[in-house]
C-alpha cells in the first residue's frame, strides 16, 4: 500500500512538472505584487525592503522576483537580483531597444495605479537579454514590480 501511495505521489509530481518548467505566469507575478502590497499595508515599506534584500522566498522565486522603486524620484529602493542599482535613479536609462520602460512604469503607476509594461531585460536564469512583461502596482509612494519573461 505504501509503495502505491509513493508511486501515485510521484506520478502527480511528474504531471505537474511541465507547468513549472514553462516558468512563472502573469497570475504568479500579480499574486507576488499583491502579497507585497499587503505586506506594505500591514507592516510598512521598510519591512518590504528588508524582505526583498533578504531574498525572502515569498518575493524571490527564480526568475520571478519583486523589486521596489520610489514613485516620485524613480530611485530603486530594493532589488534582490541586482543590488548595485539600489539607490539609483535609472528612470531614463533605456532597455536594449531604446525604450525608457522605467519612465513608463512610473507614469502608469501615477496615472492608473497598476498595469503591465513590456521591455527587454537580462534574465537572471539564462543570463540573456529577453522580452519581459512586468506587473506594477502603486502602494502609497512606492511602486512594486514583478515581471515574467516571455517564452
Amino acid at each position: 500500500m505504501k509503495l502505491t501511495a509513493t508511486a501515485a505521489a510521484l506520478c502527480l509530481a511528474l504531471a505537474a512538472t511541465p507547468a513549472l518548467a514553462s516558468g512563472p505566469t502573469e497570475k504568479d507575478a500579480i499574486a507576488m505584487v499583491e502579497r507585497g502590497a499587503a505586506l506594505i499595508k500591514a507592516k510598512g515599506k521598510d519591512e518590504m525592503i528588508r524582505k526583498i534584500n533578504a531574498k525572502d522566498a515569498d518575493y524571490v522565486q527564480g526568475e520571478l522576483y519583486i523589486d521596489m522603486r520610489d514613485l516620485k524620484t524613480g530611485i530603486v529602493l530594493a532589488h534582490p537580483i541586482n543590488p548595485s542599482i539600489v539607490g539609483k535613479d535609472l528612470t531614463d536609462v533605456p532597455d536594449a531597444n531604446g525604450k525608457k520602460y522605467r519612465r513608463e512604469i512610473i507614469e502608469l503607476a501615477a496615472a492608473k495605479g497598476k498595469g503591465w509594461v513590456d521591455y527587454q531585460y537580462k534574465n537572471p536564469t539564462s543570463g540573456k537579454i529577453e522580452p519581459k512583461t512586468t506587473y506594477i502596482q502603486r502602494v502609497d509612494d512606492v511602486v512594486l514590480e514583478a515581471g515574467i519573461y516571455k517564452k
